[in-house]
């Protein structure tokens, strides 16, 4: 078993590198591989001083989005450096060494698996789960405002006695920010779909792995924490912006992997207004945080 770890950069030199400076000593990892997502600023000079015996860099010539980077990079280690699994971490994560072991204790115990997750902790009260069920489209509309999220939580997430007093469970999807792939079958499943640029990859890839026959499991008994999407808040400072992507990645998710019809379409279009409306009224009027 050949582990590796892919970290995405854009504009975000600093977690990068800090990440970088963390995990480099591990010895479960083999390499390090920073792929630079075409950066606007100045990441991209910076990160080649990090280029060493372990740590690869990546500089991509166009920004694809979050999915054809993070491919870019499972491609490079599976393709060029023969490594067999891989950590995709976000920049703003952190774990130890003692995680990445018992992700990849799963694969070598069940050959079913694809994708593997520890739970995450973050800033964000409960509402970010760190595995869940793929939904219908009627709850997956649900599940998009951060407000009605919440008030049907119950109803979206697995009931708490299914992951009850378990080390692990088998569940549909893990949250992105990361997780561990089986390089092979990520390949073969067409890893992450390019078309998206952000947000929902996690349903998208959970769905691809499905219909190739592979399962997802997410590890109860270790964790790591997340620092509520500092990253992408970095480059999308506005909630609204933020928001507007998010729809544009459910549009397509349902189109092209639920395959609504065109009434279903418009009903989620008229939905969506109505959900940047509340969040406009929360974060303008009310002035909450997100």
């Amino acid at each position: 078993m050949r582990i590796g770890c892919v970290i995405l950069n854009y504009n975000d030199y600093e977690n990068t590198a800090l990440q970088e400076e963390r995990i480099r000593s591990f010895s479960c990892l083999e390499k390090v591989i920073i792929v630079d997502n075409c950066s606007s600023d100045d990441s991209g000079e910076k990160l080649e001083r990090l280029r060493g015996e372990k740590t690869d860099i990546l500089r991509l010539a166009d920004n694809k989005g979050y999915g054809a980077g993070n491919n870019a990079g499972i491609r490079y280690g599976c393709e060029k450096l023969g490594l067999t699994h891989i950590v995709i971490a976000n920049p703003d994560t952190h774990f130890d060494e003692a995680c990445i072991r018992k992700m990849a204790g799963v694969f070598l115990r069940h050959p079913e698996i694809g994708v593997a997750a520890a739970q995450m902790k973050d800033g964000s009260d409960g509402s970010q789960a760190s595995g869940w069920r793929l939904l219908s489209f009627t709850e997956d509309l649900m599940n998009t405002g951060p407000i009605c999220r919440r008030i049907f939580k119950w109803r979206l997430n697995y009931p708490p006695e299914y992951k009850e007093g378990k080390k692990a469970v088998y569940v549909d999807a893990v949250h992105g920010s990361m997780l561990m792939v089986d390089g092979a079958k990520m390949m073969e499943c067409g890893g992450y779909d390019e078309r998206v640029f952000l947000y929902g990859e996690e349903n998208i890839l959970a769905w691809k792995m499905r219909a190739c026959g592979y399962r997802t499991v997410q590890l109860l008994n270790v964790s790591y924490i997340h620092e509520n999407s500092a990253t992408i808040s970095k480059t999308y400072q506005s909630i609204l912006k933020r928001q507007k992507l998010r729809h544009e990645s459910s549009l397509f998710y349902y189109r092209e992997y639920l395959r609504i019809s065109m009434v279903q379409e418009a009903f989620a279009k008229l939905f969506f207004a109505a959900v940047m409306a509340e969040i406009w009224f929360c974060s303008r009027i009310l002035r909450m945080r997100w």
